[in-house]
């Protein structure tokens, strides 16, 4: 698709992620960046966070909790306002709770669906909303939500088999090599999106902002509670060693403190998830705009682009 007054080419980005929240946490920057340059952007959610918490103590109810999906759809439109993206839509899975949970056993959550069928559902989106990138999640590494570990488990088969006629073939038409319907009746073309990436949190990020906030006193939210325990100390430990990447990982790093602003409204669209204790809303956006001011990624697969490491736009190589 090209703009015609400008000959820019508009390219599409499609962000995957598990609940309503995540998409700002991680990619917040980039759609907004994506929107801001003539880009377009798809948003898809796996499900619609009902297994969340309630921050705000007054709407900490349990009829609250009982629409609490209704809700938090109604945040992620403002949020995606707030970024500019007028495209997104859900697999249609529920939310499958933190690990350990009694959710994790409803037959309907992301967690119970069968593998082969979720991957379907992305590559049937794919087919439909035709992007040129696409994000997904890196391997569980510290947050092991299981609708997180779901996200990555889908995220690159689908994206290896929405161009391959062979997969899904009553998605397709006739014409396209499928067995399904008609173009005019629903069926769909097979398409190969052309960069893959997962967002990622680089070692030095961490390890910059300990040490910038040590220097003036100030508070690091992200550091262990000063009375914790060896124990604890020790599973803290562990687990920033699973969260973060080693720098050298990471093979992309968007500028997006331009749109930071955005960013951050569009986080703290999400009411009933983001309160003040928050670790990224305790940071403050002025630490923000110091710390946060880029989103990294691993591009993990590539096709037909003629890639430069690093990089620095998530559409890089593509015209």
């Amino acid at each position: 698709m090209n703009d015609a007054s400008s000959g820019h080419r508009t390219l599409t980005l499609m962000t995957v992620h598990a609940h309503p929240d995540d998409e700002s946490i991680t990619t917040g920057g980039v759609m907004a960046k994506a929107v801001r340059d003539s880009h377009r952007v798809v948003l898809v959610t796996a499900t619609r966070g009902e297994q969340g918490e309630i921050v705000v103590a007054a709407m900490d109810t349990p009829d609250n909790h009982r629409r609490l999906g209704e809700i938090r759809m109604a945040e992620l439109e403002t949020a995606m306002g707030v970024l500019g993206v007028t495209e997104w839509d859900n697999l249609g899975y529920r939310d499958s709770d933190m690990k350990g949970r009694p959710a994790n056993a409803d037959p309907r959550s992301f967690a119970q669906a069968d593998l082969d069928e979720a991957i379907g559902r992305l590559v049937w989106l794919i087919r439909r909303h035709r992007p040129d990138v696409v994000t997904t999640y890196e391997e569980a590494r510290g947050y092991d939500h299981p609708d997180h570990v779901r996200v990555h488990e889908i995220g690159r088969p689908a994206f290896e088999r929405a161009g391959d006629p062979a997969w899904y073939p009553r998605q397709l038409t006739p014409g396209s090599g499928g067995s399904g319907p008609a173009a005019e009746d629903g069926g769909l073309e097979p398409w190969a999106p052309r960069k893959l990436y997962e967002p990622a949190f680089p070692t030095s990020l961490l390890t910059t902002m300990a040490e910038r906030l040590e220097e003036r006193g100030e508070p690091n939210p992200w550091a262990p509670s000063p009375g914790a325990t060896p124990e604890e100390l020790a599973e803290y430990e562990k687990q920033m060693a699973e969260a973060l990447v080693a720098d050298e990982l990471i093979t992309t790093q968007v500028d997006v403190s331009d749109v930071l602003q955005a960013k951050w409204d569009a986080l703290h669209s999400h009411v009933t998830q983001i309160g003040d204790a928050f670790p990224l809303a305790a940071m403050g956006l002025d630490a923000w705009r110091e710390f946060w001011s880029t989103e990294s990624f691993i591009l993990r697969e590539s096709r037909n682009v003629d890639v430069q490491l690093p990089e620095t736009d998530l559409f890089a190589g593509l015209s």
